[in-house]
């Protein structure tokens, strides 16, 4: 086990929990919380703890959940801060604040297949996200994360040192256009935000710094000439999904998951098709990246 590894540990064992069960998933990432019910929403005291493990966690897995109605789950994730829009996906009708997340046999994509920090190509991105899963095919359809704090802090002190002060240029016309074409979505004429943000991110809420590039959105390195651009994009983009930084959950019926797209990745598996995963999403709007 890393240093790194090692230090994360000992930093989230410290906590005392007294209104939530907190489970290291992994070492390096994650955690399970038991002991409360989402469909009943969260108290302060509740929601303090479960704040505190977020922030120590950057993953948060919810588990033995029932079915959270929508307006539950918007009030829970308000009360972390004001909520994102999506700028390209429909919202569900009558709660325009939650994503449907609907993969089936007709669908002609699914939803984070590739590595990514959701909408990175927003000025200001997301803070976090929050995902439950109501319907799961019989096998297939993991999520992977990757930490986001561990890639910066392993790269050299040479690299972190040319790197500290560069943005990363992230785009979302190559995701966006025509994605949602099957959900009745027209986007002709409309503009996709685009956005450089700096490559060590630093953490608003615990000081820590994290590599923020990602395959899906981040297109370049604004302050170089392109041919180096690609080529340390490229090696920063390999960095950051190296297997000693990921994770891998399996989904149960009504699990949430809570992540924290600043210092944390994630990727989506389609391995299940033609079978079908449907769940809702609510995103909370972060802060201008720093």
């Amino acid at each position: 086990m890393s240093d790194v590894v090692t230090k994360r540990v000992r930093e989230r064992d410290k906590r005392n929990y007294r209104h939530i069960e907190v489970r290291p998933f992994a070492p390096n990432l994650g955690a399970e919380i038991r002991g409360i019910d989402l469909a009943e929403g969260l108290n302060e005291e509740q929601f303090e703890e479960v704040h505190h493990a977020f922030l120590d966690n950057q993953i948060l897995f919810f588990k033995e959940q029932s079915e959270i109605p929508p307006v539950t789950h918007i009030e829970i994730a308000k009360m972390f801060g004001e909520l994102h829009f999506h700028p390209a996906a429909p919202g569900m009708d009558g709660y325009p604040e939650i994503f449907e997340i609907h993969a089936h046999a007709k669908s002609k994509i699914a939803n984070g297949e590739f590595w990514h920090s959701d909408v990175s190509c927003d000025e200001v991105p997301p803070l976090g996200t929050m995902l439950q899963i109501h319907i799961l095919p019989e096998c297939g359809g993991d999520t992977m994360f990757a930490d986001s704090y561990a890639a910066w802090e392993t790269l050299s002190e040479p690299m972190r040192e040319m790197l500290d002060g560069l943005h990363g240029v992230h785009e979302s016309e190559h995701v966006y256009r025509g994605r949602y074409s099957d959900r009745g979505m027209e986007d002709e004429g409309k503009v996709y935000p685009s956005a450089r943000h700096p490559i060590a991110r630093t953490h608003p809420e615990t000081g820590r710094k994290a590599l923020y590039v990602n395959r899906a959105f981040t297109t370049g390195i604004a302050e170089l000439a392109p041919d180096e651009s690609s080529a340390i994009l490229a090696l920063l983009l390999a960095h950051a999904e190296h297997v000693d930084f990921q994770i891998r959950f399996r989904w149960e019926k009504n699990d949430m998951a809570f992540w924290d797209n600043r210092c944390a990745m994630h990727r989506a598996l389609w391995d299940y098709w033609p079978a079908e995963r449907k769940g809702n999403r609510v995103t909370i709007k972060g802060d201008r990246p720093s």
